[in-house]
């Protein structure tokens, strides 16, 4: 038997897509991409990409939340995507003040287009093994 357990939860965007919002497998959780989608409307928060970036990763934090986990301090690796790396440093601000001083592994990339027509998306693996 699979120790997979697929994550759901209010506090984030969910769709009709086939996917999980987040996938715990033994102590590691995986969280799906999101992007500055505010989870009641289901519309992405207007603002600058800093209010963006904030979205995205209160999104992520509400998954890891749901799993058992502590929001954003048990994240260990994030994956950032960007329609326009000229957002890069204003994107790492925002980012920053939300991490600290002990922010989780990252990969940047610039990509096309992202659903919606979204400037940033991230997907995130938390750590949950102290739990």
């Amino acid at each position: 038997m699979s120790d997979k357990t697929p994550i759901s939860t209010d506090g984030a965007p969910s769709n009709d897509n086939p996917y999980s919002q987040g996938v715990r497998a033994g102590e590691t959780l995986y969280v799906s991409g999101y992007g500055p989608v505010d989870p009641e409307s289901g519309e992405a928060v207007e603002g600058d990409i800093e209010d963006q970036t904030e979205r995205v990763l209160e999104n992520i934090a509400a998954v890891v939340d749901e799993a058992g986990g502590d929001g954003l301090a048990d994240v260990v690796k994030v994956t950032v995507y960007l329609t326009d790396l000229a957002d890069y440093e204003r994107v790492n601000e925002a980012y920053g003040a939300q991490f600290g001083d002990e922010p989780p592994a990252r990969v940047c990339v610039e990509v096309s287009r992202l659903p919606e027509d979204v400037r940033v998306e991230m997907d995130a693996t938390a750590y949950l093994g102290a739990q």
